[in-house]
């Protein structure tokens, strides 16, 4: 391990900051661009990972974090809670070029970044590890730079209030969850009270006294260890799909959503295809506008409630998108908005080589290394437009729009 000094030029995808000593790069975790640090670093291949050891000159976009365990518990759920908010868009514009520049091989200019109108407490689900050690239980998040590591979590400055209220009327029942010495578990907020998902443990005799215990939760998911979920208690008048994905920043998903429905009319669109479609808000609203709409979706829960949403002639097919993309074709448009893993190469290579190959696509990321890695497999489409939209402020997570036409 060696002590150098150097001068922090940018972000990297992670949320690292970027400097270069004696022609290495060298990530640093807390840094921000224009600090001059004092580091010890060690190399890793033909790169160095760097821990801050003074600030010797701080960055004019270097501000407090105010979140007390982001410092003080090493907090690895934020990642740019010490950079001011128009620098971190400028970042994230920063981080979106980089990689389709250097993965996808396209000549973009830094896209504009669409800002949230909530920069703290916008979360409306809240994840969080439960570690059990006899009768000690911890739920809380992982440190950075130990993810084994799980500290309590006492508050959230990114997660609205309800949910952490909600979180510590379940935390003072936790002694009545699955007895495993590990869970994942996360509360989504509804319009009325809560839902709850628990992730592990093999068996669950006291889940109706849970249940029972908090009476703003409205229903008790439970995933059993190398199991599905299912739905173990339920109130009178709980939504439905009360586990399915959601967007956890409901103002930017709306905006997010606007924006693609915009781009969907610039062309005139009679068919077309919404891939991972959760329960069909754009294809909704693209079938009410006159389209035919394929809609597929995993998710049997949510494709299910976007089957009853779509108007007649539109349908939803409850399937995965590799093994049902070739028969939603042909289309006129095709919107897919994989995870954070990008496309499933059987969907590229179904969307470039098929014979009634679409006019357009709308891509939605959440991973702008995986959508420029996807540009490349769709070699037969060009990029048209590309714009960021920040559904996570305080971390290095970024959604990215791309329209590609063939």
């Amino acid at each position: 391990m060696s002590a150098i000094e150097l001068r922090v030029d940018s972000i990297a995808a992670g949320g690292d900051g970027v400097g270069r000593s004696d022609g290495m790069v060298v990530f640093v975790p807390r840094a921000a661009p224009g600090d001059l640090l004092r580091v010890t670093a060690v190399q890793r291949d033909r790169l160095m990972r760097g821990r801050i050891v003074e600030v010797l000159e701080p960055s004019q976009v270097r501000v407090p974090p105010p979140c007390e365990h982001y410092t003080a518990d090493r907090c690895g759920g934020c990642q740019v809670q010490h950079i001011g908010y128009e620098a971190q868009l400028s970042a994230k514009s920063r981080i979106i070029s980089d990689a389709l520049k250097r993965i996808g091989r396209q000549d973009v200019e830094p896209p504009e970044v669409e800002g949230s109108p909530q920069q703290w407490r916008y979360r409306r689900k809240l994840t969080l590890a439960v570690r059990r050690t006899g009768d000690r239980i911890v739920a809380g998040l992982r440190r950075y730079d130990d993810p084994d590591a799980v500290f309590a979590l006492r508050d959230c400055p990114i997660t609205n209030e309800r949910v952490m209220e909600d979180w510590h009327s379940v935390l003072g029942q936790a002694g009545l969850l699955p007895r495993a010495p590990e869970l994942r578990a996360a509360v989504r907020m509804l319009p009325e009270g809560f839902s709850f998902i628990v992730e592990g443990g093999h068996s669950w005799r006291e889940s109706a006294r849970f249940f029972a215990a908090v009476p703003r939760m409205v229903q008790l998911w439970w995933q059993p260890a190398g199991k599905g979920r299912h739905l173990v208690h339920e109130r009178p008048g709980a939504p439905a799909a009360g586990a399915s994905f959601v967007q956890v920043n409901p103002d930017v998903a709306a905006r997010l959503q606007q924006w693609v429905l915009d781009l969907a009319a610039r062309e005139e669109l009679r068919t077309a295809v919404d891939a991972y479609a959760g329960t069909g808000d754009l294809a909704v609203v693209l079938a009410q506008r006159g389209a035919r709409v394929t809609a597929i979706e995993i998710d049997r829960d949510a494709s299910r409630i976007c089957a009853e949403r779509l108007p007649e002639g539109s349908r939803a097919i409850a399937a995965s998108v590799e093994r049902s993309i070739g028969e939603a074709l042909p289309a006129d448009l095709v919107i897919v908005n994989p995870p954070r893993g990008g496309l499933d190469s059987r969907v590229a290579d179904t969307l470039r080589t098929h014979a009634s190959m679409p006019r357009r696509l709308i891509y939605i990321s959440c991973n702008p290394a995986t959508l420029a890695r996807d540009i490349r497999r769709l070699e037969r489409f060009s990029v048209r437009s590309l714009r960021g939209f920040d559904m996570f402020p305080q971390t290095a997570h970024v959604e990215t729009v791309c329209e590609l036409a063939a």
